[in-house]
C-alpha cells in the first residue's frame, strides 16, 4: 500500500495520487538521490545556462530570470550534503526544484520552460564525466612517463625476455618496460578520443526532438563549456554509448598495469629474484614474519577484474529500447565510480613502476642461460653457410639436446659440428667464435638495432618518444581544465549580470 503524496510532493502528472511506494524509494529513487554529489554542482550550472539563454533568445525578460539566478548562484558552491536531497522526490533534480520552489515560489517553475530535467541532468553528468576522463588521463600520463624512465635507466639492462614464461630471447629489462609504456600512448589516444565523444552537449534538446522555443543550441554549447552541440537532438539526450567508450578506455588502461602486475609479481617472487617492490607497497604475512607480500599486485589485478565487470554490467543494461531510462538510471553511479577506481588503481600502477628495484645482476646471468642465442646462431648459419632457415633450426635444435644429454649447459663448436653432419650430411666449420658473436647476450641485444628494437640505443629512443607524447598528453589536459574553467567564469559572469537585474 502506497503512502500519500509527501509535503511538496510533485507528481509528474494528475494521474498520479499518491507518494512511491517505499519499495520504490528503496530500490529506486535511492539509486538516483545518490549521484546527487556526483551532479550537484553541474546541475546548477546547467541551470544557469539554461535561464541566460532563456533571456537571450527573449523568451524571459532579464527581471524575470533574475530572483532564480541569485538563488542558484548561491548554490553553486554549496556542498551537496548541505542540500535537502530527499529520495522520496525521486532524483536529485527533483529535490532542487522542490526547495527552488520553497525559496521562490511560483517564480521557480520558469526554469523549467523549454527543458526536461533529464536534460539537465544529462549535461551535470557529462561535465562531471569531463573531469573524471581528464583526471584518468593524467594517471596514464603518469603511468606512462614512470615505465618510460625506468626503461631509459634499464635500457642496457640484459635479461632473458620470455613468451609462455620460457626464456625466449636476450633482450634488456628496458625494452620489456617500454612494451607497456606503448601501451599506455595507445590508452592517452583512447581516454583523448572518449572525452572528445563526450564533450558534446545535449542542452536545447527539449524532451527528445528539440525545442519550439528560439534556443540558440550552438550558443548553449560554448556556454557551458562543451566543444560541440550534439547534431541530433534525440541521440544527444538518450544515447549512451559514449559512456561505454569512457569505461571501455579505462577498463583497457586498467588491463595494462594489471598484466605488468601478473608478471612482476611472478619477478618478485624468490624463485625469480629478479626485482623487488618498495616496502610501501607491499604488506606483511600476520603469521609468518619473514614474508612480504607485494600486496599491491593483487590489488591492481583484482581491481581491473572488478572493471571488466562494470564494463560488462553497462553493456547489458544497454540492451534495452531506445530513450528507456534502464541504463541510465544505472549509468551515472557505474560509469563515475568506474572511472574513479580505474584512476586510483592506474595511480598505484605508476607508484609500483616508479619503485622497482632491478636485481640487474640475476637479470644479465638468466641472460647468458638457457641457449637464448639458439635463434641467433640458426640465423647466422644461414648467414654463413647459405642454409635455408629450417635446416639450420634443426641443426640447432639437435645441437641443444645432445649437450642437454650430456649435462652441459653450454654448446660448443663442435657440438653444432656434430649436429649439422647428422642432419644435412655436411661438415660446417663452427667456430669458437662464431659461437661466441651470437650466443653472447650483449652483442646480440646490440644487434637487435631497428626501430624498436631491444638495443639500447633503441630503448633510449623510444624512451624520448614516449616522454615527448605524455608531454603532449599533459599540454592537451592543460589545455581541455582551462577552456572549461574560462567557459563557465564567463556563464557566471553572465549569470551575475542577470541576477543583478532586480536591483
Amino acid at each position: 500500500m502506497t503512502e500519500p503524496p509527501p509535503e511538496g510532493y510533485l507528481g509528474t502528472s494528475a494521474r498520479i495520487t499518491s507518494g512511491p511506494a517505499p519499495e520504490l524509494v528503496a530500490a529506486g529513487y535511492a539509486l538516483e538521490i545518490a549521484d546527487a554529489p556526483l551532479l550537484h554542482r553541474g546541475l546548477t550550472v546547467a541551470d544557469l545556462a539554461h535561464l541566460a539563454e532563456l533571456v537571450d533568445c527573449g523568451v524571459l525578460r532579464p527581471a524575470e530570470a533574475a530572483p532564480l539566478c541569485g538563488v542558484l548562484l548561491g548554490l553553486l558552491d554549496s556542498a551537496a550534503a548541505d542540500f535537502p536531497y530527499d529520495p522520496v522526490y525521486g532524483d536529485a533534480y527533483n529535490s532542487r526544484e522542490r526547495e527552488l520552489e520553497r525559496t521562490l515560489g511560483p517564480a521557480a517553475g520558469r526554469l523549467h520552460l523549454g527543458r526536461t530535467r533529464r536534460e539537465a541532468g544529462r549535461i551535470a553528468f557529462r561535465l562531471a564525466l569531463r573531469d573524471k576522463l581528464l583526471a584518468l588521463h593524467a594517471d596514464v600520463a603518469r603511468f606512462a612517463a614512470a615505465a618510460a624512465d625506468q626503461a631509459a635507466a634499464h635500457a642496457a639492462t640484459l635479461w632473458a625476455d620470455t613468451t609462455y614464461l620460457q626464456p625466449a630471447q636476450p633482450s634488456t629489462f628496458g625494452h620489456y618496460l617500454g612494451s607497456f609504456a606503448e601501451q599506455a600512448l595507445r590508452h592517452l589516444d583512447r581516454i583523448e578520443t572518449a572525452y572528445r565523444r563526450v564533450d558534446v552537449s545535449p542542452a536545447g534538446a527539449g524532451g527528445a526532438g528539440g525545442s519550439r522555443l528560439p534556443l540558440d543550441r550552438d550558443r548553449l554549447a560554448a556556454r557551458l563549456g562543451f566543444a560541440a552541440a550534439g547534431p541530433h537532438t534525440r541521440d544527444a539526450m538518450w544515447s549512451a554509448d559514449g559512456l561505454t567508450d569512457a569505461v571501455a578506455a579505462a577498463a583497457q588502461a586498467t588491463a595494462t598495469v594489471s598484466q605488468l602486475a601478473s608478471d612482476l609479481e611472478i619477478f618478485a617472487s624468490p624463485a625469480f629474484g629478479y626485482l623487488a617492490l618498495p616496502a610501501s607497497l607491499c604488506r606483511a604475512s600476520v603469521l609468518m614474519p619473514q614474508k612480504r607480500n607485494p600486496y599491491a599486485l593483487p590489488v591492481l589485478r583484482g581491481g581491473a577484474g572488478t572493471l571488466l565487470g562494470r564494463l560488462t554490467g553497462l553493456l547489458a543494461t544497454g540492451l534495452t529500447p531506445s530513450a528507456r531510462t534502464d541504463n541510465w538510471l544505472y549509468a551515472y553511479g557505474e560509469v563515475a565510480g568506474a572511472l574513479d577506481l580505474a584512476s586510483q588503481l592506474i595511480a598505484l600502477g605508476a607508484a609500483v613502476v616508479g619503485g622497482l628495484t632491478v636485481n640487474a645482476d640475476v637479470l644479465a646471468g638468466q641472460a647468458a642461460h638457457h641457449f637464448t642465442g639458439a635463434a641467433d646462431l640458426a640465423e647466422e648459419l644461414t648467414q654463413r653457410f647459405r642454409l635455408d632457415y629450417r635446416t639450420a633450426y634443426r641443426v640447432v635444435g639437435r645441437a641443444v639436446a645432445a649437450t642437454l644429454d650430456r649435462g652441459a649447459a653450454e654448446l660448443t663448436g663442435p657440438a653444432v659440428t656434430a649436429a649439422a653432419e647428422e642432419i644435412t650430411g655436411t661438415t660446417l666449420p663452427v667456430s669458437a667464435d662464431l659461437l661466441a658473436a651470437v650466443m653472447q647476450a650483449g652483442p646480440a641485444v646490440a644487434a637487435r638495432d631497428q626501430l624498436g628494437g631491444a638495443s639500447p640505443r633503441r630503448v633510449r629512443e623510444h624512451a624520448e618518444r614516449t616522454a615527448r607524447r605524455v608531454a603532449a598528453a599533459r599540454q592537451w589536459n592543460a589545455d581541455c581544465r582551462s577552456r572549461n574553467a574560462a567557459a563557465e567564469s564567463r556563464l557566471l559572469a553572465v549569470a551575475r549580470e542577470i541576477a543583478a537585474t532586480e536591483r
